[in-house]
């Protein structure tokens, strides 16, 4: 069992001069549910190398488990620093695609071509395809079958409206994850703010936020006939 974890590049929040990236718990808590279930681990990002963590997600109320677990690991650590370039990575070689959230996905994995390629041809193909958060930025331009929208009339979750403007940045992001889903035809649907929520659309997995990182990463597992074990 391979999984592919695509992680964003970008580390500016806009305009602000403020650092943004990944948010780590929703790399940690999924890599180790793929881990403790077997899976062999494969982490990219659009630039390759070390991903830009978002520094928020570093701060002692967000430490998980899972956070304190993958700091202190070193082979996930060097994959960490040393993600394979996208462009270089063959949907073939992969069972799953989870896409992790933080702000940075809606920067650069929203636009990037081959992120979008990935997702389309996995999708096609029947694997299963993850994104939490605002994970699903990445799905912004993929299409489906005759050029629609992939997620026109599927089931879908995301970082929702009033998430962003609990956080505060509702008006600096350059899109907000759930319009962006509505607009695409996505038949968007949401918890509470900060509660787990997944939804699954056939081989297509979405988290609403960080606390439904870990619940989608068991999703794929169920989908690729594997049952989660206890860490």
């Amino acid at each position: 069992m391979k999984i592919l974890m695509v992680l964003t590049s970008h580390g500016q929040l806009g305009k602000t001069g403020k650092p943004t990236g990944l948010w780590l718990d929703e790399l940690a808590g999924p890599y180790y549910v793929f881990k403790n279930a077997g899976a062999n681990v494969t982490l990219a990002s659009p630039a390759g190398g070390q991903p830009p963590v978002d520094p928020g997600s570093e701060e002692p109320a967000h430490q998980t488990d899972a956070t304190r677990r993958f700091r202190g690991d070193p082979e996930a650590m060097q994959a960490l620093a040393r993600t394979q370039k996208l462009a270089e990575v063959s949907a073939d070689a992969f069972d799953a695609v989870f896409y992790p959230g933080g702000h940075g996905p809606l920067w650069d994995l929203a636009e990037d071509g081959d992120s979008r390629v990935l997702i389309e041809t996995m999708y096609a193909t029947g694997k299963p395809v993850a994104l939490v958060c605002h994970g699903p930025a990445a799905l912004r331009h993929a299409r489906g079958p005759y050029g629609l929208p992939l997620v026109r009339g599927k089931a879908v979750t995301g970082f929702s409206n009033s998430e962003e403007q609990a956080v505060g940045l509702a008006d600096t992001v350059p899109f907000l994850v759930e319009d962006m889903l509505k607009e695409s035809g996505g038949e968007y649907s949401k918890a509470a703010d900060g509660q787990t929520h997944v939804v699954n659309s056939g081989n297509l997995i979405t988290g609403q936020n960080p606390a439904s990182s870990v619940d989608a990463a068991k999703a794929v597992l169920q989908q690729l006939g594997q049952t989660a074990q206890a860490a």
